[in-house]
Order: structure tokens, then C-alpha cells, then sequence
């Protein structure tokens, strides 16, 4: 337990996060005190506006015209970076509060994504700990749960549905019949989605919380080039209902997996069983799922993102701090950790679901097969819907298991021919 009565708490970054998280600090003292047996005191905020219009009472000299001066004061113990972003302000900020001994708790995932070895390094040298409970999954608590709940396990694979508004976006186009751009802009005006959410539809989001979660699961630096990622923006609705059709739901996966020393990560849509548990989180949820051993499986569901579920991670971490709680920001000490091999997606055995639009005429499906065959990818089921021109069909096959290489090698092969209308549409099967 913390021999400190009080912990100073400085908050840097005063959005929706930020606001939320120092009226709750505030009006919860009491009961933190109780549950921590250490008072978390806000001493200092600092954010880009001084001037913006905020539903909070903070005294002129709580203000640091300077956001770094919290990581020199002296009477600073612990700063939330809520800045965000890999580089910039947030960098500077958090490896200078490190280097001054100043314990730090963040929702960045981009810059753990990116800096997290080195960091955690300068936080193990300086004997302070870093926490990043929010920056993966919102209020789901699995970075403790790898970090301490799971600490016996040796984990083989980590996946799940890591993004709410890709997840929203879906799961909108399934139940709502929309097409993809109809959901995005009712994603928009939901507040589930930015203005500019890119990275929430590129799939990179996800990428940045499968690396945080992969070295933690395999005891591994963080690996940043071995990573196939893939997002949804060429989901159409056609897919959603063929996808129903065959039994399916297209969720949005990141999948890390551990096997024969090797580790493979993944970011791309997937065709889940619609009975799965997987198939069934809808909306803005978000969920984990660990295979380990000797536990087996464990499950976390919660919501994804937001002032409340991000506040909550926080706290915890906040708490964790003033009770003493010193420890490796990734499970073990630099030193122990390792730089595991990782592979790509090339060899990777899937069955896929494919869509081919193309000119009704004798002989393309014939075509289709035989250069299917030449490549050693074998149709286990195929439908053929003719259009209502009657000039075109719409062919889907799903295949049985091949090398993700001979699935590409096919594709690129069947893009080339002049029956197609557009491009193949691929989406890779997940049985969980």
C-alpha cells in the first residue's frame, strides 16, 4: 500500500475525456480515498484553449501556460497525457514526465503502438509506472487482465472486435439495410464516428491495439512491419445480405496469433458463424476473446469508446498508482522480453468468401474454375444470382482452406479478365 496520504495529479488535454475525467475525480474523492487509502489531488491542467468553453470551475492557478511544466514541478507525482496522437505535444510530454520520475496514464494507443518499448524502458530505469488500461477497448479491462488476471496463462491467441465504429458501421448496414456511406454518415451524426475517421475504417486503429495487446499475450516487443491490415470500406451491402444468406455475419477482426514460435497479426473483415459469439456483439461494442492455457477461453464484452468507459479505464489506472502498485508497463522487465519471429499472412491456410460480377456468357464460369484450379484454391459452395438486366450475374463461391498466396495469386489473375465488371470481392472466413 501507498505510504503517501495524497498522490498530485496533473491533467494534460481538457476534451470530452479530459472534462469528464476531472469532474469525476472531483465529485469521487471521497470514495477513492476510501477504496485507494490515497487522495488523487489535481493540482494542474493544461489544454490547447485555455479559453474554450468547458462545463468546469477550475482556478487560475491550476492553469500551466506550458503543458512540460507539469513534468518538471516538483510537486507533481502522476500526469494524464488526454492529447493524443503518436507524435507532437503528447511524445514530448510523456517521455519527458518519465525521464523526471513522474508516473504517467494515458488513452494514447497510437503512441504506445509506436513508443511503447522505449518507454516502457525510461519507466522501468526511473521506477515509475506506465498505464495505458484506455487505450485499448474502452472500459474493457483486458490490459489488466493480461497484465495480472491472466499472469499464469501461456496464451496461444488474442482476437476480437476492437473498434465501435467500424463495428457500429456493420452491424447499422445489417440490421438497417443501409449502404456503407449511409451508415458512416449516421455513424457521424451518432457521435460514434469523426468527422475524419479513417483510421477507424483503414483498419489501422485496430492494427495499433492488436500490437499493444500481442506483446503483452507473447511476453514480445511490440513488432510494427508484419501486419496485414485491411479495412471495411469495400463492405457493400450485397456482401451483408449474401453473407446472411450462407449463415455469416462480416465483423471486423484484429487476430494475433502464437504458434510454432511464430507470430502472426491481422487486421481484416471476416465472415463469422452468426450463431458465434462474435457474430452476435453488435453496435459499438467491443470484445476480447483469450485462448490460454491452462485457463482456455475468456471473453471480455464491454462498450469500445467514450467519455464513461475511457474514465473508468483511467481511474483504475489511476488507482493501481496510489496504492503503490510499481510494476513493468508489459508484464515483464525489458530485459526478459524478447523480439519473437513474426510472419505474414502468406502461407496462412483460409477458406474465403469470394464475389465475382460479371457478363452472363457461356464459358465464364468454366474460366473461373480452371483458373481457380491451376492455383490449388477448390470451390467447397458456389451461387450464381443473375441480375435483373439478365446480362449479368453475381457468382459467389466460397472455397475450401488454401495459402493466402495462391487466394491472391488467383484474384489477381481473375481482375485481369474482361468478363469481370469490377474487381473480385474476397472476404476471409473466421470459425471461431
Amino acid at each position: 500500500m501507498n505510504n503517501k496520504k495524497k498522490m498530485n495529479i496533473a491533467i494534460v488535454g481538457l476534451g470530452n475525456i479530459g472534462s469528464y475525467l476531472y469532474k469525476f475525480l472531483l465529485s469521487n474523492k471521497k470514495t477513492l480515498l476510501k477504496k485507494n487509502n490515497c487522495l488523487p489531488n489535481i493540482i494542474y491542467v493544461s489544454a490547447k484553449n485555455k479559453n474554450k468553453k468547458r462545463n468546469l470551475k477550475i482556478s487560475k492557478k491550476k492553469w500551466l501556460k506550458n503543458y512540460l511544466d507539469a513534468t518538471k514541478s516538483t510537486d507533481v507525482d502522476i500526469i494524464v497525457e488526454l492529447i493524443g496522437g503518436a507524435e507532437g505535444p503528447a511524445k514530448k510530454l510523456v517521455f519527458n514526465a518519465l525521464k523526471n520520475k513522474k508516473h504517467v496514464v494515458t488513452a494514447n494507443k497510437a503512441l504506445i503502438a509506436k513508443y511503447g518499448d522505449q518507454l516502457s524502458k525510461i519507466a522501468e530505469d526511473n521506477n515509475v509506472n506506465l498505464e495505458y488500461e484506455a487505450a485499448v477497448c474502452g472500459g474493457i479491462p483486458i490490459i489488466r487482465t493480461l497484465k495480472e488476471g491472466l499472469i499464469a496463462n501461456s496464451i496461444s491467441k488474442i482476437y476480437g472486435i476492437f473498434n465501435g465504429t467500424s463495428n457500429y458501421i456493420l452491424s447499422s448496414m445489417d440490421k438497417n439495410k443501409l449502404q456503407f456511406e449511409e451508415a458512416l454518415d449516421k455513424a457521424k451524426s451518432l457521435g460514434y464516428a469523426e468527422s475524419n475517421a479513417s483510421s477507424d475504417l483503414n483498419g489501422d486503429d485496430v492494427a495499433s491495439k492488436l500490437k499493444i495487446l500481442s506483446s503483452l499475450s507473447f511476453n514480445s516487443f511490440i513488432n510494427n512491419s508484419e501486419i496485414s491490415i485491411e479495412g471495411i470500406k469495400e463492405i457493400d451491402q450485397i456482401d451483408i445480405h449474401n453473407a446472411n444468406l450462407l449463415g455469416y455475419k462480416i465483423k471486423l477482426l484484429g487476430i494475433a496469433e502464437h504458434k510454432n514460435g511464430k507470430i502472426i497479426q491481422r487486421v481484416h473483415p471476416c465472415l463469422v458463424n452468426i450463431n458465434s459469439y462474435i457474430g452476435k456483439i453488435n453496435d459499438v461494442l467491443n470484445a476480447v476473446i483469450v485462448d490460454s492455457n491452462p485457463l482456455g477461453r475468456t471473453v471480455l464484452q464491454g462498450p469500445g469508446a467514450g467519455a464513461g468507459p475511457t474514465c473508468s479505464a483511467l481511474v483504475s489506472d489511476l488507482s493501481s498508482i496510489l496504492r503503490g502498485n510499481i510494476k513493468f508497463p508489459f508484464v515483464l522487465s525489458f530485459k526478459e522480453r524478447k523480439m519473437l519471429k513474426f510472419e505474414s499472412i502468406t502461407n496462412k491456410l483460409f477458406s474465403v468468401y469470394l464475389r465475382l460480377d460479371v457478363t452472363d456468357k457461356p464459358g465464364v464460369l468454366s474460366d473461373i474454375t480452371k483458373i481457380m484450379s491451376k492455383n490449388k484454391v477448390s470451390i467447397k459452395r458456389l451461387i450464381q444470382n443473375p441480375f435483373k438486366s439478365k446480362k449479368y450475374s453475381s457468382i459467389i463461391i466460397i472455397t475450401h482452406k488454401a495459402k493466402n498466396i495462391s487466394i491472391s495469386k488467383t484474384i489477381k489473375l481473375l481482375n485481369k479478365k474482361n468478363y469481370l465488371i469490377k474487381k473480385t470481392k474476397i472476404i476471409r472466413i473466421e470459425e471461431h
